[in-house]
């Protein structure tokens, strides 16, 4: 019997998704920020991190609805989702220099493209 509704079918949380996924990729680009890929290699708490929050990243991704994804295919869905999969399930075989590659070069291009989607926040009121 299939679902009614999936995580993936709630337009309304798609900007809480997209934020997780913006403050993930941030998250990365911070923790390679003037590193070298040497660096990254030798550095197995720097590797955890950026893989993590790469795994983040694509579960949020996941989670986006299908409206979304469909309405923004300058955003690679698939692959994000894909990327998680792999280091979630496939650990044994990450291949350093394609997260490296992925930490470097695709995130901040994703961060670009994420930042338009995300709405404004509201401002708090002062009680």
């Amino acid at each position: 019997m299939p679902r009614e509704h999936s995580r993936t079918d709630d337009p309304l949380r798609d900007p809480a998704y997209l934020l997780d996924m913006h403050v993930a990729a941030c998250a990365v680009r911070e923790f390679v920020r003037g590193r070298t890929r040497e660096e990254y290699e030798s550095d197995l708490l720097l590797r955890s991190a950026v893989e993590r929050q790469i795994e983040i990243i694509g579960e949020a991704a996941r989670r986006v609805s299908r409206v979304f994804q469909d309405a923004h295919p300058e955003i690679p869905w698939r692959a994000i989702q894909t990327q998680r999969h792999r280091l979630a399930h496939e650990y044994g075989d990450i291949n350093n220099d394609l997260i490296w590659t992925v930490a470097v070069l695709h995130v901040p291009a994703l961060i670009g493209l994420l930042g338009p989607l995300i709405p404004p926040t509201p401002p708090t009121s002062a009680l």
